[in-house]
């Protein structure tokens, strides 16, 4: 599958097959994401791998109930080490930097994911101190993203999205880009 195919087709999973994701695949996905690019190189993603049902379902519980969660076989919790890019970055790589970087290694994750046939949905709603509390997360660490991971067991249809006339501006904000549609 070639990068726009999967751009275009992934689609957030929210109901999975308790088929077991393959060791190797889990290690391609992780390694996709920390090949994201980040401020100063500075990579402040850390990622928890969570398989115990237990934790799954507290951590679904965490996320305001959304217990699709727990039905993956693996979830993955993705953290941002905030000293990691405050260190260079002071306030901005706090509150901004570390954040863009790791979004960057979840959109990754995602696309290797969707690659190897794998689904997984991008949860940013969830009780942060709740997951602290859930995976022993030190203060300084923040958990950025929940990510379910597991063969899908659904084929949502794609949600529409707004035509790059309407998003796309030349040399400043409101003068629309003439830029033709693919």
């Amino acid at each position: 599958m070639d990068v726009f195919e999967c751009i275009k087709t992934r689609r957030s999973i929210r109901k999975y097959l308790p088929d077991p994701v393959k060791e190797e695949d889990l290690v391609k996905i992780l390694d996709a994401a920390r090949w994201a690019p980040s401020a100063g190189n500075l990579q402040p993603w850390e990622f928890i791998i969570v398989r115990d049902p237990e934790k799954k379902k507290a951590i679904a519980r965490a996320a305001l109930n959304q217990d699709f969660i727990a039905e993956a076989p693996i979830v993955i919790v993705v953290c941002a080490n905030i000293p990691r890019t405050s260190s260079v970055y002071g306030t901005r790589g706090a509150t901004l930097y570390c954040i863009q970087d790791t979004a960057a290694a979840i959109q990754n994750m995602l696309l290797a994911a969707h690659a190897l046939g794998y689904g997984t949905c991008w949860v940013g709603a969830f009780r942060e101190n709740e997951v602290k509390k859930i995976l022993h997360i030190p203060e300084e660490v923040r958990p950025v993203a929940i990510i379910p991971l597991g063969r899908p067991g659904e084929r949502p249809y794609p949600r529409r999205r707004y035509s790059l006339t309407e998003i796309v501006y030349e040399e400043e904000y409101g003068r629309k880009a003439t830029i033709e549609e693919i």
